[in-house]
């Protein structure tokens, strides 16, 4: 089984990132940088609905920083929403502003309430990452998924991507009889797929998300990354593949029973192709975004080396031999969508084995 054991460290954003996120309109100026979040006085931890600890707590600024504070996150939140029509900012507050107590950074969560009917919102502030980056412009490129985000400075400003948490989904909806057992294989093998290629690790369950569809009489699911901060960092094809991680196992089981290995197959080469698809579509995009990586640093030599090999093993194709850094990794990663190799798990369909 896959595992995270060692903290990845923050990695800046590099001149040639920069220039990428200048040029598609991701670099914005904004009146608060992540910094000025810890300026609160004190803090209490946040509870659910259930009175349990959920690892966040709620920060309190000051009088004299609070009303700058608040202002400037309701204007982030105009520039994020509404392309800066400030006009939204009348009926809008901030209800609080938590802080979270776990993972590689301490991300700020800002809710947002719509004065009027009371319907409330959310977005994060964190400190920049070059890898979470590259991460979510490669989701919004290549993905399903379209990823809407911010950077200035050393700030990073994610909107919130609804669904239900990956590792609640998987203890209250994956039962067997109860749930589609069949479009939840099917989507899980897709989601999979689009890890393995992007080279997007750690999806365990409180990575992901699930959105619940339903359409005529059945129910379909599709699983959303919340979580970039492994994107081609680790040097173990397995922590690109979800269905290596523990977490992950009552689906892996579900799809056991339901899925047969020449529909694996299938749904396999239909991602990758669609995958493709988008990629010609942007290729502009994903070829700055792809030489932005080439010339950054995301990971280490140990790792480079490791994962080029296993990639070579997987796809039985020497050109990842010739990779000196992740982002050439990546490039390569790409490029077995229009080579299509006999992939080495394509005999044996290992998803559900």
């Amino acid at each position: 089984m896959a595992a995270i054991s060692n903290k990845k460290p923050v990695f800046g954003i590099s001149p040639s990132l920069r220039q990428y996120l200048q040029d598609n309109h991701r670099e914005i100026d904004v009146p608060l940088a992540y910094s000025d979040l810890f300026h609160y006085t004190s803090s209490i931890a946040l509870t659910d609905v259930n009175g349990d600890d959920t690892l966040w707590e709620t920060v309190i600024y000051g009088p004299a920083d609070e009303s700058h504070i608040h202002y400037s996150l309701k204007k982030i939140y105009a520039l994020l929403k509404a392309g800066g029509d400030i006009s939204v900012m009348k009926h809008v507050k901030v209800d609080r502003v938590d802080m979270c107590l776990y993972g590689n950074t301490r991300p700020f969560r800002v809710r947002i309430v719509n004065e009027i009917n009371d319907l409330f919102d959310y977005y994060y502030l964190k400190e920049a990452d070059a890898s979470r980056i590259y991460g979510l412009e490669l989701e919004h490129l290549l993905s399903p998924n379209k990823i809407n985000y911010l950077v200035k400075g050393n700030t990073l400003i994610e909107e919130h991507i609804q669904g239900v948490p990956g590792e609640t989904f998987i203890n209250n909806y994956v039962i067997p009889g109860k749930i589609n057992a069949g479009r939840l294989a099917k989507e899980f093998i897709k989601f999979n797929e689009r890890c393995l290629v992007q080279l997007l690790g750690d999806m365990r369950g409180d990575n992901f998300v699930v959105e619940i569809v339903p359409d005529f009489d059945e129910v379909h699911y599709r699983i959303r990354a919340i979580d970039f901060d492994q994107q081609s960092y680790d040097g173990r094809k397995a922590i690109y593949m979800p269905q290596y991680f523990k977490e992950n196992n009552p689906i892996i089981n579900l799809g056991i029973s339901t899925m047969r290995p020449e529909l694996e197959l299938q749904y396999r080469k239909e991602e990758r192709a669609r995958i493709a698809n988008r990629m010609k579509t942007v290729s502009v995009q994903v070829n700055q975004l792809i030489n932005a990586m080439v010339h950054d640093e995301v990971s280490n030599e140990e790792n480079v080396d490791r994962l080029k090999y296993e990639l070579m093993e997987l796809y039985r194709d020497n050109e990842f031999i010739t990779c000196r850094n992740m982002g050439e990794i990546l490039k390569t990663s790409l490029k077995m969508l229009l080579k299509k190799p006999a992939r080495k798990e394509y005999k044996n369909a290992d998803v559900f084995a």
